[in-house]
């Protein structure tokens, strides 16, 4: 019985080893992938790409705004790749909520 318990404990603290070591390796992989923003860095947080806006046009096709450094894309998504279809570059934000809504008015 006695060696049952005994190798039953290293079987655990083996365990307990490969999990420590996972966890600190998976923890050091997305640190390193995907850097935490620090207090006071504005410029790390413009370079980050922001989803806006996604329109199915087929089964696996679609139209997708994002966002980088202020400027807008406007992507087709397909299975064969990525195209641009459209760039708006970077404007004051007075200047973009007023062109959105002259595109409007004029659909109608």
């Amino acid at each position: 019985m006695e060696s049952f318990a005994l190798s039953f404990a290293s079987m655990l603290l083996a365990l307990a080893v490969v999990i420590g070591l996972a966890f600190f390796a998976l923890r050091l992989l997305r640190d390193r992938l995907q850097p935490r923003a620090k207090p006071g860095a504005a410029a790390a947080s413009d370079d980050a790409l922001r989803f806006v806006r996604a329109l199915p046009v087929g089964s696996k096709e679609r139209v997708v705004i994002v966002e980088h450094r202020g400027a807008r894309w406007m992507l087709g998504v397909s299975a064969g790749g990525i195209s641009t279809i459209a760039h708006w570059p970077a404007a004051a934000p007075a200047d973009r909520s007023s062109a959105g809504d002259g595109a409007d008015a004029g659909r109608s």
